[in-house]
């Protein structure tokens, strides 16, 4: 049986090695090891075998069987790498040929304006602070003036959740970016001079209102600071993002519980076929709410309120970019549809400058 099994050895081996594609393997595969198959059969005589024959002949017929499915696998594979290589070498790209005309996608207007402010204020000497947008109510509430009974706890629509933090301080999605201006005072001290844009929530929902929506707040504090400071920063500012030099401000007392004195300050604007557009005086409109900061709040900062004084502002990002791109339904930005998106979204390369402008053409 061993001149049997030596030359079925040698004639599978040969023949695998000379099949020339995967269909050829897997005929071989089946003639010599399919249930029907040459070395099948041989395993098969193993059953009525001596013991003696059978610790003779078994281990060759074992060791013929792991010899043809090997090479078995090996000459598969070898050939379907030949198969790739091939393919690889016919799919060639002709690299100097122009590209396709594909669909492009444009930075959000919000993104855009975003960037517009921080290089505003990064040329006035402000830093960019952030927070957390899941906050516990100390930080959004109390530390800024707004204990549990204050009334103007009620002016915002919150949303609560059910745990309290390690500290029993109850969790909520930020009403407001105010709490960076706490967290900044309590981590870098004073002086200081920072904004801070983001995400914000609140329970609302029409043209003008959105449940998630972007704010920007601006924070000085410093010794000897006035409302003079507060009134040339917002002028500047403003004149800078709409990037027109008639920019008149009106400030009128307000109320708001971290700042005291509060104002509202409301821009000019122009009627130009039937649409507002800010400068001039024709009428006004209001666009941020500031203040000195509140005494309290900077004491809870802990800062001295006798040595360091303040200002604050905020106004939402949103609205900066109705009025200076002429949109007039908020609830568009987050629809997520494309042909406004393309409509107004911004290139990659409409990086704000102050060289250049901070605004360009959506």
């Amino acid at each position: 049986m061993m001149d049997n099994i030596q030359e079925l050895g040698d004639d599978l081996l040969a023949r695998i090695a000379a099949a020339a594609d995967p269909a050829a393997i897997e005929a071989i595969r089946v003639e010599a090891l399919g249930k029907q198959g040459s070395v099948s059969a041989l395993l098969k005589t193993l059953g009525a075998m001596s013991p003696e024959q059978r610790q003779a002949e078994g281990p060759k017929i074992h060791a013929l069987r792991e010899a043809v499915t090997q090479a078995l696998a090996g000459r598969k594979e070898a050939l379907e790498g030949a198969a790739l290589e091939a393919r690889l070498a016919a799919e060639t790209v002709d690299l100097s040929l122009p590209a396709p005309e594909m669909p492009r996608g444009s930075v959000h207007p919000i993104a855009q304006v975003m960037d517009e402010l921080a290089e505003i204020f990064a040329d006035m000497g402000f830093a960019v602070a952030t927070g957390p947008e899941i906050e516990d109510d100390w930080h959004n509430f109390t530390a800024l003036n707004m204990p549990e009974s204050h009334p103007a706890r009620a002016m915002h629509d919150t949303f609560y959740f059910p745990d309290r933090n390690a500290l029993g301080r109850e969790m909520l999605l930020r009403t407001h970016t105010s709490p960076v201006q706490i967290r900044a005072m309590l981590e870098r001290g004073a002086p200081l001079r920072v904004i801070a844009p983001g995400r914000v929530y609140r329970s609302d929902s029409d043209a003008t209102h959105t449940p998630m929506f972007h704010q920007i707040e601006g924070l000085v504090i410093d010794k000897d600071i006035h409302l003079g400071h507060l009134k040339w920063t917002l002028e500047t500012f403003l004149k800078a993002y709409f990037e027109r030099e008639d920019i008149v401000l009106r400030l009128r007392p307000s109320y708001f519980p971290f700042t005291e004195p509060s104002v509202e300050v409301d821009v000019g604007y122009t009627l130009v076929n039937g649409k507002r557009v800010v400068g001039g005086a024709e009428g006004w409109m209001e666009v941020l709410g500031s203040g000195m900061v509140n005494r309290h709040v900077i004491a809870a900062a802990g800062l001295d309120p006798d040595a360091w004084q303040g200002f604050a502002f905020g106004t939402g990002v949103d609205r900066l970019a109705m009025l200076k791109y002429g949109m007039d339904d908020l609830r568009a930005f987050f629809d997520g549809d494309v042909r406004w998106l393309s409509h107004y979204g911004f290139s990659a390369l409409d990086v704000p400058t102050l060289s250049g402008g901070v605004g360009t053409s959506a």
